[in-house]
């Protein structure tokens, strides 16, 4: 069972190793809507698009950035703000050059300020049933993607917001950030993982805490509970960009295997989790990859992985 679930996500893992026509056909027939930038300066030339990712090049190949860019409104979660971020998604999920997602606010003092209330108080209950059951499919896709992920949190990432951080692999804060599950000063609770993903991270007690009080937590705080894995002194994301650039040298497939066995392993007893463990490591034994590490080791070089 181990063996058989380890193979299918392995699949998953590498499914862009040949990235497929298909699904960049969208990218190419509408050029604008994601942005492959040229330089190592992300390029933000999409005004009318509410996420979108670009590729950087040169030294930063490798690194991918999904922009947020909802200015009128926070960055708070819509219909559009949620489809085309699904659609990025999708989109990088099956891109093999992106070795490492970092998502990032263009708003100034906000990553995410949550659900977007104001469209909410427009639905009727079936309308927020189905736009609930999208954003946590959209949470699930991000927290499922095969790369290393990392939240850059530049200002408020408050319900919604710190759901979707939670999401990534790994979080970085800038000095202005504020983390918080406000949810029960409204009289409901977070509805988009946050009742489960916060307790795995930093224990049921912390967590509870933090959601029964609605508390609103500094940089500082956030780090020292290890809601975020850094903080930044100027903004988060040169921070976020400077722990991807350590990421990306290494083997891109025991990277995505790496990732697979903590966060499968996590979820279940510990002897499960070595053999799951076990099934991982024996994925990359037979990659070119490998054998050029040790090749590389002993010429006393550094490395060039391609992924294979």
């Amino acid at each position: 069972m181990i063996r058989s679930l380890a193979t299918t996500s392995l699949r998953a893992a590498t499914a862009g190793a040949a990235p497929s026509t298909t699904r960049f056909a969208a990218i190419r027939a509408a050029p604008t809507a994601f942005r492959f930038a040229s330089t190592s300066t992300p390029a933000v030339t999409n005004a009318a698009r509410e996420a979108y990712i670009e590729k950087l090049a040169g030294a930063d190949t490798g690194i991918t950035i999904l922009s947020l860019n909802r200015p009128k409104a926070k960055n708070a979660l819509s219909r559009q703000l949620l489809a085309e971020f699904r659609e990025c998604l999708d989109a990088v999920r099956f891109d093999a050059d992106t070795r490492v997602l970092v998502v990032r606010s263009l708003v100034d003092r906000v990553f995410c300020a949550g659900a977007d209330l104001k469209e909410r108080a427009t639905m009727n209950p079936t309308e927020v049933a189905a736009f609930v059951s999208s954003l946590r499919a959209a949470f699930s896709e991000l927290e499922a993607l095969p790369m290393p992920t990392i939240a850059a949190i530049d200002g408020a990432a408050l319900g919604g917001g710190l759901e979707m951080a939670l999401c990534c692999d790994l979080r970085v804060a800038g000095p202005g950030a504020k983390l918080g599950l406000p949810e029960t000063k409204l009289a409901i609770i977070p509805g988009a993982g946050g009742t489960q993903r916060l307790p795995r991270l930093i224990g049921p007690a912390k967590a509870k805490e933090l959601i029964f009080t609605g508390r609103v937590l500094s940089p500082a705080d956030a780090l020292a509970i290890g809601v975020v894995s850094r903080t930044a002194d100027d903004s988060a994301v040169p921070g976020a960009l400077a722990l991807a650039r350590e990421i990306v040298p290494q083997g891109p497939i025991a990277v995505r295997m790496a990732k697979l066995a903590v966060d499968r392993g996590s979820q279940v007893d510990l002897a499960s989790g070595l053999a799951f463990e076990q099934t991982c490591y024996a994925q990359v034994i037979p990659t070119e990859d490998r054998l050029e590490g040790l090749k590389a080791f002993a010429e006393k070089r550094t490395p060039q992985y391609r992924g294979q």
